[in-house]
């Protein structure tokens, strides 16, 4: 009998995932059914002219001429309006009995990435994504200054299915005086990939990518964006810079206007491949090294930055239920799939 499923082990993260071992005959069961309606452009506090209806601005990319907290701004961050973290305050580390709790002191903020409404990624401007990326180095490299934070998480949610908050095209930043478990399990795994064998996984596991290239979407100059050997989700891609980097603030110009162009086509393939789908986009990145230069002193050699997009198809019962994630398409498959629309 042909065993249908098999199990596949994540390097970086030491799990195992259940992948379907052949592409089902059709993408019926992954394609969106119905779009997201957008939310009403009179009614979003997001848009140019509503500056008014927001916590004052923190910084923006405006053209000449322009005020704060006025119309003329390209890209525009402020406070996020309920925030999850507050950058006032002292941490104040806390032990009751046998549990331990501080301060909820960071910063939360929202990036606001275009003033137009725009709902579909396709009708994005790729220069208006470039500017995206430049606000997250700078937005990166004033925060990690505060020595209270370890980790500055930039992600962006897409449709209401991936948690967004408005339909108006935005990012969200959380920096946090804690390192997130998943990155922290990345971290670890990288460490210790280094030390036994002196070489970055992320590097490694570029290279075998190229090797076989089935599971590769497509490369640019800077960048490989691919469907990872032991993907937890259907079509997820990872975006990794060919040049050895652990972290986002030391990318160069030109290698962020490639990384825009990257990200602007993958969506747009992720968009018409599976018809607008809810997604998410995290960038992986390394800890602020600042408060613990001597903990990190590796990090250079052993950390490599990276993107990784999952889309919002199903929900993970299973992995929630069993500890396992389940991969209904194999992550070559998938790979082919985008790379041919």
């Amino acid at each position: 009998m042909s065993l249908m499923h098999e199990l596949r082990k994540d390097p970086v993260l030491n799990r195992w995932i259940i992948a379907a071992k052949t592409p089902p005959a059709t993408l019926t069961d992954f394609v969106i059914k119905e779009r997201e309606e957008p939310d009403d452009p009179q009614d979003c506090p997001l848009c140019a002219g509503r500056e008014g209806s927001t916590p004052p601005e923190i910084t923006a990319v405006r053209g000449k001429g322009s005020k704060p907290n006025s119309p003329g701004w390209l890209t525009r961050v402020i406070p996020n309006f309920k925030p999850l973290l507050q950058i006032e305050g002292e941490l104040n580390p806390e032990g009751i009995g046998m549990y331990d709790k501080i301060n909820g002191v960071g910063a939360n903020e929202l990036i606001i990435e275009t003033p137009e409404h725009i709902m579909n990624p396709g009708e994005m401007d790729v220069r208006q994504v470039t500017r995206t990326l430049l606000m997250y180095k700078e937005r990166s490299l004033d925060l990690e200054n505060d020595k209270r934070l370890r980790y500055i998480l930039i992600s962006k949610s897409y449709g209401k299915a991936a948690g967004a908050l408005y339909s108006h095209p935005h990012s969200q930043l959380t920096a946090s005086p804690i390192i997130p478990q998943r990155i922290k399990g990345e971290l670890d795994s990288a460490k210790a990939y280094y030390k036994m064998k002196e070489r970055c996984i992320f590097c490694d596991i570029l290279r075998e990518e190229e090797k076989t290239g089935e599971r590769i979407v497509l490369e640019s100059r800077d960048f490989i964006a691919f469907c990872p050997f032991a993907s937890a989700f259907p079509f997820e891609i990872w975006i990794v810079p060919r040049r050895h980097e652990c972290s986002f603030q030391e990318t160069e110009g030109k290698e962020i206007e490639d990384l825009g162009l990257t990200i602007f086509t993958l969506l747009n393939k992720l968009a018409k491949l599976l018809n607008d789908p809810p997604y998410n986009l995290a960038l992986h990145n390394a800890p602020n090294r600042i408060p613990r230069r001597e903990h990190w002193h590796t990090l250079g050699d052993d950390f490599h930055w990276h993107i990784e997009i999952v889309p919002r198809l199903s929900a993970p019962a299973f992995e929630w239920s069993l500890g396992f994630y389940l991969l209904n398409i194999p992550p070559e498959a998938g790979a082919k799939y985008l790379r041919e629309v």
